[in-house]
């Protein structure tokens, strides 16, 4: 593909996280063509149209046409100061898992042991996502009590004029090639899971419990993808620049 120009000011060499970081509304688009936008923000547009059999001009002037709705200010995100947008993420993304982690994994074993022997892929999925609740509960403890400080600390040196100290940019350097990794686990195993579950769909021979389990699963997903756009995306990459 040759690089173009053909809709809202991006080209085909744009990354996906670039695109979405700049306007959250993007990535309904990226969503509706089965584009990972959080954990494969890195990738251009170009390669993953190619991947997908999608034609580049379809894509960029879906793009443009969602661009022209109204924007909401309050998804602005890459707008938003560094304290700011951590304390966000800390309040919505953080508590969300704090709260739904464990409930979700015990849902899942739940169905396991009762639906386990007509659909094995549940059993697969409750011992994936038992995985995820506890690499999350750590992922998070780091963040909020390594990482997130250090970030903070760091761009109110800035804002006085001042560098970090060097325990601070050794902490945001070394958080963020790891916290990136992990995200890049959790992702792989989130998509595990839909794919085991056949995009979430519900079987014919099961239970409420089944039903509200994969409803959650869903809720799950949708939040990681937030949560790890605003991380990936433009935490992370205004955290590097500190």
């Amino acid at each position: 593909m040759q690089e173009s120009t053909l809709q809202a000011n991006y080209t085909l060499n744009t990354t996906i996280g670039e695109i979405v970081a700049a306007d959250y509304r993007t990535a309904k688009v990226f969503e509706t063509h089965g584009i990972d936008f959080c954990c494969g923000g890195k990738v251009a547009l170009s390669a993953i149209c190619q991947e997908k059999g999608i034609n580049p001009d379809t894509l960029l002037r879906d793009i443009a046409a969602i661009k022209m709705e109204q924007i909401d200010r309050s998804q602005n995100y890459s707008s938003w100061e560094l304290p700011f947008l951590v304390d966000y993420i800390v309040n919505t993304h953080h508590a969300y898992l704090k709260e739904n982690d464990v409930k979700i994994a015990t849902y899942a074993q739940k169905i396991a042991g009762v639906h386990g022997a007509h659909h094995p892929e549940v059993v697969e999925i409750a011992t994936i996502f038992q995985k995820i609740a506890t690499d999350m509960a750590a992922h998070l403890l780091e963040e909020e009590e390594v990482f997130f400080p250090a970030v903070k600390r760091a761009d109110a040196e800035r804002k006085n004029g001042n560098s970090p100290s060097k325990e601070d940019s050794n902490v945001i350097k070394e958080s963020l090639a790891k916290l990136g990794r992990e995200h890049e686990e959790i992702g792989d195993a989130i998509h595990a899971i839909r794919r085991l579950s056949k995009d979430f769909a519900l079987p014919k021979d099961t239970c409420n419990t089944f039903m509200i389990t994969y409803q959650m699963l869903k809720e799950f997903e949708d939040d990681l993808h937030k949560h790890v756009h605003l991380e990936n995306n433009i935490l992370f990459p205004k955290a590097s620049q500190l």
